[in-house]
């Protein structure tokens, strides 16, 4: 079987539901704006020392790949829902737990310090951005849950709360202003 099929040489593409549409469809710009976010964390994955202190890390982000994995068929699947309210406490429960183990905010942090806790700042800004495309189609597509706003919602957190998290761990101030 060849990879690549021509059936997007027009700029188009075929749904799992079975439809052919744009490639600039708000449903394919929402799975693409996931599955750069998803790719992404597998990028932070291949960085962790994992004979180091982040060997949680590791673990904690392919929890969350696997959940976008189930998020991209919850979007794209008819009548598939996986994405429920207790992932949104799941990330909710990291948060409280992360952002209770570090110094408390008094400005805004600057994205850096360690590499990796950079590199899951800028997964943060890819989650924003995928929040916002799955904002939108759900004000075109009545299958897009409420828990899958709220689970969107709760990841820019979450990721912010991890950087923070590993840098403190690590022992790196973070450059506040």
């Amino acid at each position: 079987m060849k990879l690549y099929t021509k059936r997007g040489d027009q700029g188009t593409t075929i749904q799992i539901k079975g439809g052919q549409i744009p490639k600039y469809d708000p449903q394919i710009k929402t799975l693409g704006d996931i599955d750069e976010l998803d790719s992404w964390l597998g990028v932070v994955r291949a960085h962790i020392d994992y004979d180091g202190y982040a060997k949680w890390l590791g673990n904690e982000l392919l929890m969350l790949q696997t959940e976008l994995y189930e998020l991209l068929a919850d979007i794209g699947v008819p009548r598939h829902q996986t994405i429920t309210d207790a992932h949104v406490m799941r990330l909710e429960v990291k948060i409280d737990k992360w952002m209770g183990e570090v110094p408390p905010l008094k400005a805004f942090v600057l994205p850096g310090g360690n590499s990796v806790a950079a590199e899951i700042q800028y997964a943060r800004t890819l989650a924003r951005r995928a929040e916002r495309s799955v904002d939108f189609l759900a004000t075109q597509d009545e299958s897009i849950t409420a828990s899958i706003l709220r689970y969107t919602n709760r990841l820019s957190d979450y990721l912010f709360a991890m950087a923070r998290y590993v840098n403190w761990q690590a022992g790196i101030s973070e450059k506040q202003v």
